[in-house]
């Protein structure tokens, strides 16, 4: 019972409590329906009034009564102020365009003030709500802006309608209520628009313009960008920093947003040049330059722009100054500072290796970040306003400082001491020098280093600061690195000014305290070091342009008493950070300044080798010790092979060329090319016909390996008869057979090889190509010349010098220019093209195009300098590339196969590395022997005489008695080439003569000579004769370096006889 009695209660409670549920459920299902009632009637009554609100807006603009422009402006705020409350951009856009144009319209009114819009101003109840609306109005726009492209010829209209409002209303100038009378409320007007730009730019306006404008701006003419986009620029980009006392805020965000924009100051000043003056009259280029020159500041700016648009702020900066003189002058530090900074930091992007992460920039090279490619369009118009920084004009400006010195002269004219003439030198260099120093009254006295001028002091700190700069910009726009070297080597005395600067360095000036830099890692190290760097930059770049007659006649920039002690100073600091070990471990800005100074010394050592300028032995080193390089060479010291990699002039050429032949020696041994006690050479024979020497050399010579080539090669000759010629061959009569191979192929009338006009240097015929399996046949004249060289065996082939530098590699160089060596192919044409360059007229009146028309075995070839040359006409702007295209193609491209082919048989047996320690002339004098006078002490110091002759006996004493005393220098030249079939004597002396000078005392004729017996010895030792010999003629073997000499009884005889031998030619027989 008392189970069922709580059952029951349980039951009644559920009951009541769903009774509850329900009743609250129904509760909150009528809210609920109230609540949706009221939303769907708001909505519906929301809609209602929207629709009659913009049918309203749009009978009001839809009345097309005439003067229906002339609309009060009450009328006009109130239809704004109900379109502004229903407002959606997408719905309302052509409402809120037919607002605008209303309201521009009602600014348009002459002398009704009560149509103004901008009346309402005035409006003391109204005043605040009218400048809320017009800040929503021209808010708007802004957000418009934003989505239109300018592209479009419909976005274009609305670009206008938008920019034409702000423009309107961001500036009093246009308003005509404030004209007469009205004047006075100017300031408040302006005040006003003051605060409806600080309200824009609260909202991004800056952003907006960023936007807009760019898109106009990175047109590269300036003409396609709007005008009223310009104006409107420079209408209220000022205003809101203005307006704010020029806040940090604001010109961090001006900075940002507009002075980014590619080349914007440029196109204000090409299309609104009156405009510009706004920034001008603000002194904002100033502020711009201080606010940066906050290192933090500056930084923030950067990393919101990233690289690209870095650099477009940059350009800007960069076109403000040229137009700011005085804020330059009186800034230069700021300035300066600043640009090393944005450049630093562009500098960050730009990369050193091109991989899959790297894109093209058309300024900075390959670069680490994303290029955005429309701005490439502007990159032109950038570049222009980059090249101010480079410009004759901020030079003088920046350079003032240095520019203001004034050098030294000294009024008597230096002296040099003697310089012997080079064969290469087409003038003689006495007076070459007496002209070069004489062509004016005084010469400057700034040779040497002088000191006295403190590092520290404020002057050379800002030369300094500017060095860094100019050098920064070098290593960061990559791209135009050689418009900015043009640019900074165009004053003619900025780089002798800046050497006379360097010098004044230091307590002792020069080299000392450029060395003690190196060592020391501070800043002020650096930017001493930058300027060293800067100054062998543009130096070595301007001396790489100039030409022969620029150089040492006319003596642009530097007089060459000035070359050579900047050659001196640079060779001795290269040599120190050589031998000092500082290279050996050097990394970036380090090594970057060895490959700077370096470069330049090279660009000035190879300029002393074509023609001198610099005394005897100046770039030797006094205090290098041939001995002790040579020895760390054994050693494989490092700083020894840096030393012969970089600078192999500093050790003496006789010490190079042994240097050489151990190399060569070395090799020998370890290829088994050397006789031992334990094992011989492999040695190849190969048989000759006398009548097809070159053919039977050709091909079966050109069969073999390279080290069989480098071997020992037995020759063995066939007369015509068919019958082995008498002889054993002892490297003597393959001598003769080099010797005889060389003489044919380097025959002109062969045409292998041509002779140049007025010295007769050969080079590869251009039309060799007539010859079947030319480049084969180049192949092996290559190799021979190699063996010729590798074996010892100097050879009488005059090359031309251009034709030796290639042989040397050096025409891979960056700084090798064809234009330089143009006159040792043609002097003549040298002439003729440099005369080109100085024509004053208009070069396209000669009628030359970009080609070059040759005579070929009687046919007339135009060979085109670029595809399509012959239709591009030669013009003062191109004719400096036309130069350079045409000594390039004579020298280089019409033998381009020939002299390719030539150098890979040459390098098949010598190797490159081991003639880069020389240069053209002294690969000449390698190959062909001194050009030194016969040094006859030497000479008979190492004869060998054979037949009974010796030392005392009196033919041999007569003999070198009439060539020391009786026979000029030619003639002696003659006799040694008799002998020899060399001219020149060996380049160490004839104790490297291989087979050894001999002379032989003979009885009979060659023909009936059978060699030394016991009875031809001891007749010619006595002095004992069969017969007189006076009817028969001296003789040679030049294939064993012997001269046959009967034993003539006089003096007078001998002396004829040998004169009539040597002049008429007739050794060259075999022994």
């Amino acid at each position: 019972m008392f189970s069922a009695s709580q059952s029951s209660k349980a039951q009644f409670l559920d009951k009541a409590r769903q009774a509850r549920e329900e009743r609250r459920e129904l509760k909150e299902r009528e809210r609920a329906a109230v609540q949706l009632q009221a939303l769907v009637r708001r909505f519906l009554c929301r809609c209602r009034l929207q629709r009659e609100i913009r049918r309203e807006v749009e009978d009001f603009f839809g009345t097309n009564e005439c003067g229906s422009n002339k609309r009060s402006a009450l009328s006009v705020f109130r239809i704004a102020r109900k379109l502004l409350f229903v407002f959606n951009p997408k719905e309302d856009k052509e409402r809120f365009e037919k607002l605008c144009r209303c309201i521009l319209n009602s600014m348009d009114v002459e002398n009704e003030p009560k149509v103004w819009y901008v009346s309402l101003a005035l409006s003391k109840d109204l005043t605040l709500l009218w400048i809320k609306q017009i800040k929503d109005i021209l808010w708007f726009c802004c957000e418009f802006l934003k989505q239109l492209k300018p592209d479009i010829l419909q976005d274009s209209r609305l670009v206008n309608l938008h920019l034409t409002m702000l423009v309107t209303f961001t500036d009093t100038s246009t308003w005509k209520i404030l004209r007469g009378k009205g004047e006075t409320l100017r300031p408040a007007m302006n005040h006003i628009c003051a605060n409806i730009m600080g309200h824009l730019n609260q909202k991004g306006f800056y952003s907006v313009l960023q936007v807009s404008p760019s898109s106009a701006q990175t047109s590269p003419s300036p003409a396609c960008a709007p005008l009223l986009t310009l104006k409107f620029l420079s209408l209220c980009l000022c205003s809101p920093v203005v307006a704010a006392q020029f806040s940090d805020n604001l010109l961090r965000s001006f900075l940002i947003h507009v002075m980014s924009v590619p080349a914007i100051m440029t196109h204000l000043a090409t299309l609104t040049p009156e405009r510009l003056a706004v920034i001008e009259s603000h002194d904002l280029f100033r502020k711009f330059i201080l606010f940066l020159s906050r290192e933090s500041q500056c930084r923030d700016v950067c990393v919101c722009l990233e690289g690209s648009h870095t650099l477009c702020l940059l350009g800007n900066l960069v076109f403000l100054g040229s137009m700011n003189d005085q804020v330059l002058e009186e800034e230069t530090a700021h300035f300066v500072g600043v640009l090393i900074q944005m450049l630093s930091y562009c500098q960050k992007y730009v990369s050193q290796k091109k991989s899959n992460l790297t894109h093209w920039h058309p300024v900075l090279g390959w670069f680490s970040q994303t290029v955005d490619y429309g701005l490439n369009e502007s990159m032109p118009l950038l570049t222009k306003q980059l090249q101010h920084l480079w410009g004759v004009h901020m030079i003088r400006i920046l350079f003032s400082d240095v520019l203001s010195k004034k050098l030294l002269e000294n009024q008597e004219i230096a002296q040099l001491p003697a310089q012997p003439t080079s064969p290469q030198n087409s003038l003689p260099m006495k007076n070459l020098f007496k002209r070069a120093f004489q062509k004016s009254a005084s010469v400057r006295n700034i040779l040497k280093p002088v000191g006295g001028k403190r590092v520290d002091s404020a002057e050379v700190q800002k030369v300094c600061s500017i060095c860094v700069l100019y050098q920064t910009t070098l290593t960061t726009l990559t791209q135009i690195r050689l418009q900015i070297l043009t640019g900074l080597t165009y004053l003619d005395d900025l780089l002798p000014k800046l050497w006379a600067f360097i010098c004044e360095l230091g307590p002792q000036g020069g080299l000392k305290l450029f060395l003690e830099c190196l060592n020391n890692d501070t800043e002020e190290s650096k930017r001493l070091l930058a300027m060293l760097m800067l100054f062998c930059d543009c130096s070595r770049h301007l001396i790489t342009i100039l030409d022969d007659i620029e150089v040492y006649e006319e003596q642009i920039s530097f007089k060459l008493e000035e070359l050579v002690t900047i050659s001196s100073f640079l060779n001795s600091f290269v040599f120190k950070m050589i031998w000092d070990g500082i290279v050996e471990n050097a990394r970036g800005e380090t090594l970057e300044l060895f490959h700077s100074v370096h470069g330049w010394l090279m660009v000035l050592y190879e300029r002393d080798c074509r023609r001198r300028f610099a005394p005897e032995d100046h770039w030797l080193r006094k205090d290098l010790k041939p001995s002790v390089l040579f020895q760390e060479l054994d050693k494989d010291k490092k700083r020894a092979q840096l030393l012969l990699q970089y600078i192999p002039h500093v050790i003496p050429h006789k010490n190079r060329v042994l240097l050489f032949r151990n190399m060569v020696t070395k090799e020998k041994e370890k290829l088994g090319l050397v006789e031992t006690s334990s094992a011989s050479p492999h040695v190849t024979h190969i048989t000759i016909r006398r009548s097809r020497m070159l053919e039977d050399g050709y091909e079966q010579l050109r069969q073999l390996s390279q080290n069989a080539m480098k071997g020992v090669i037995r020759v063995k000759f066939v007369n015509d008869l068919g019958v082995d010629e008498a002889g054993i061959d002892q490297d003597g009569v393959f001598k003769e057979f080099l010797e005889e191979i060389i003489k044919k192929v380097f025959d002109p009338a062969l045409n292998l090889f041509k002779t140049t006009s007025g010295d007769e240097r050969l080079y590869p015929s251009p039309t060799s190509y007539i010859h079947e399996n030319y480049l084969q046949l180049f192949e092996f004249v290559g190799k021979m010349l190699g063996k010729a060289v590798y074996e010892g065996i100097v050879v009488d082939v005059p090359f031309a010098s251009f034709f030796l530098s290639q042989l040397l590699g050096h025409h891979h160089s960056v700084f090798y220019s064809s234009v330089d060596e143009l006159p040792s192919l043609d002097s003549e044409f040298y002439k003729n093209l440099t005369s080109i360059k100085r024509y004053d007229g208009d070069i396209s009146d000669l009628g030359l195009t970009l080609s070059y028309d040759e005579d070929v075995m009687g046919q007339l070839v135009c060979h085109e300098l670029v595809p399509g040359g012959k239709t591009i006409p030669v013009t003062n702007e191109n004719k400096i590339s036309y130069i350079h295209l045409m000594a390039h193609f004579r020298m280089h491209i019409q033998i381009k196969s020939q002299t390719a082919a030539l150098i890979s048989g040459f390098r098949s047996i010598i190797k490159p590395e081991w003639i880069r320690m020389f240069s053209a002339p002294e690969l000449q004098r390698l190959i062909s022997g001194d050009n030194a006078e016969i040094d006859l002490e030497d000479l008979k110091k190492h004869t060998v005489y054979y037949g009974g002759f010796h030392g005392s006996h009196r033919v041999i004493i007569w003999l070198w008695d009439i060539l020391a005393n009786d026979f000029s220098p030619e003639e002696r030249a003659m006799f040694l080439k008799f002998v020899t079939s060399c001219s020149r004597p060996p380049l160490l002396g004839f104790a490297y003569l291989k087979p050894p000078f001999s002379i032989r005392c003979v009885e009979v004729s060659d023909d009936q000579d059978t060699g030394d017996t016991l009875g031809s010895v001891l007749r010619g030792f006595f002095t004992i004769r069969k017969k007189e010999p006076g009817g028969r003629l001296p003789t040679s073997s030049t294939c064993f370096n012997l001269l046959k000499l009967p034993n003539y009884s006089k003096k007078s005889i001998l002396r004829e006889k040998l004169r009539y031998a040597i002049s008429m030619n007739t050794g060259f027989e075999l022994s």
